[in-house]
């Protein structure tokens, strides 16, 4: 049996140090790996198959909608990056330029992509000539690189995997609404998907992607309290088409500049989904993400009939993703390392379940056990696994709600951050000198202008002038 605590023993406890749960989590469910690229990891079987389930209900749900994927090259020549100044401006601290080719000097340099809009862009302007040939909505899945200076699993690393959508739109009003719409899946994809309740809003000209008319967000919140920028959706109007030149003859036989957008949904929601749902004993997985859903673990194996009915259970969850652990370890290990892999059901079975037809669901979410029968087990197990994916939203949703404060003045405001944790609703005046000034003080930033506005009051909660919107503030990830 000390074999068996061992395994959970290595975490180390989220009240305690959650920065070190969260290493400890990532690393002892095996979901990546430290490699010698420093700022770059290894992910592991455990967690890419993670990340090809959201890739694969995210894909689903970006086609319903019209997107088709294409693929860019991931070298973009210098002289093409600097046609949007403000853009270039906001990446240039992050990017990694390539100098040499072989052994000779390049004439001129290529930065490894850290986002993809220069070279859609290059693209468009030959692919758009007339009306007729938009809107283009496109997507690719790739991967990019930023050279960040501090670095950790899946929330911030060198290079990450994502997709960014970029389309092109006749009109100001399709781009409007085609941003919006995006948005829109993110924040359902992380609801009812990852059963993560997010913040829908719109980011401060300070906070919004360079180079974009109008940047739109989703916000989730962590178990520490702190927020999480889901999911990001930018309206860039025209601006990047006058720079490239992107145009289109309308139905007049007029020259237009086509209207853009972009959109994107990284690896780094891996890291939220253990953050939001994790605990002390390891990951805790919403069902619709899980690569196992279900963990069919015989007890006793070596009696007579155990192992053959953990195979009739298997083949009766067909419908799952659904293993059998029949290896050689204690049931006690089995449970262990059921646990800290966040599957979201174990069913156990011995030679008492057989004789009684039945078998023991035990949830990971909860620790709950239920025994049912066999004979109906493919309907329990679906719906229990409705259940928890239902029961994870709603805790992550009650947690939320819990750790959101509002503050009226700025002594409330400061109060909230040294007493708390979690979100921050108050006014503000709309100025960025007082955006700055919080963010320099408090470390706390404008996370989004919400959608769904409340009048909290008529004066800034920094400043004191007279406020224009309700703003949702927080320390952040």
């Amino acid at each position: 049996m000390a074999k068996d605590k061992k395994l959970v023993e290595a975490i180390t406890s989220m009240d305690e140090d959650f920065a070190q749960w969260y290493t400890d989590v990532v690393l002892k469910a095996e979901l990546i790996s430290y490699t010698n690229v420093k700022g770059c990891m290894a992910i592991k079987p455990a967690g890419y198959a993670i990340w090809e389930l959201i890739q694969r209900q995210l894909d689903e749900r970006f086609k319903a909608t019209g997107v088709e994927n294409v693929y860019m090259p991931m070298f973009i020549p210098e002289s093409l990056l600097e046609k949007e100044k403000d853009h270039v401006e906001g990446f240039a601290p992050e990017v990694a330029w390539v100098t040499h080719g072989g052994g000779n000097e390049l004439q001129e340099r290529m930065c490894v992509r850290p986002t993809s809009e220069t070279l859609f862009c290059d693209f468009y302007k030959n692919e758009v000539q007339s009306y007729r040939d938009l809107p283009k909505v496109y997507n690719q899945w790739c991967s990019v690189v930023r050279w960040e200076k501090e670095t950790r699993p899946f929330l911030r690393s060198r290079e990450f995997l994502w997709q960014e959508g970029h389309t092109v739109h006749a009109t100001a009003e399709e781009a409007e609404e085609r941003t919006i719409r995006m948005l829109n899946v993110y924040a359902d994809f992380c609801e009812e998907v990852l059963a993560i309740p997010v913040i829908k809003g719109r980011k401060t000209d300070k906070e919004k992607f360079a180079g974009a008319e109008a940047t739109y967000t989703i916000e989730s919140l962590m178990h520490d309290g702190k927020a999480l920028q889901s999911g990001t959706s930018h309206n860039f109007g025209d601006g990047f088409a006058r720079a490239f030149g992107i145009q289109y003859t309308d139905k007049d036989n007029k020259l237009q500049y086509v209207h853009q957008t972009s959109w994107g949904m990284t690896t780094r929601m891996i890291g939220a989904i253990i953050m939001v749902h994790g605990d002390d004993s390891g990951l805790v997985l919403p069902p619709k993400v899980a690569p196992t859903q279900v963990m069919i673990i015989p007890i006793m194996q070596h009696k007579e009939g155990v192992l053959e009915a953990a195979e009739k259970i298997k083949d009766k969850l067909g419908a799952y993703r659904v293993k059998v652990d029949d290896s050689d370890k204690s049931p006690g290990w089995k449970f262990s390392e059921q646990e800290m892999r966040g599957i979201p059901i174990r069913v156990e079975i011995g030679p008492k379940d057989i004789e009684a037809n039945q078998a023991v669901l035990v949830r990971r979410d909860t620790g709950e056990k239920t025994a049912v029968s066999l004979d109906k087990i493919d309907e329990a197990v679906g719906a229990l696994l409705d259940t928890i994916q239902h029961d994870l939203f709603e805790k992550a949703k009650a947690h939320r709600d819990a750790n959101t404060h509002i503050a009226k003045n700025w002594e409330e405001f400061l109060q909230i951050l040294d007493t708390k944790q979690g979100f921050i609703k108050a006014m503000w005046c709309g100025e960025t000198e007082c955006e700055t000034a919080i963010k320099e003080e408090t470390g706390a930033t404008t996370r989004c202008i919400p959608f769904k506005q409340e009048a909290l009051g008529d004066v800034c909660v920094h400043c004191g002038k007279p406020a224009v919107k309700m703003v949702y503030f927080g320390r952040a990830y």
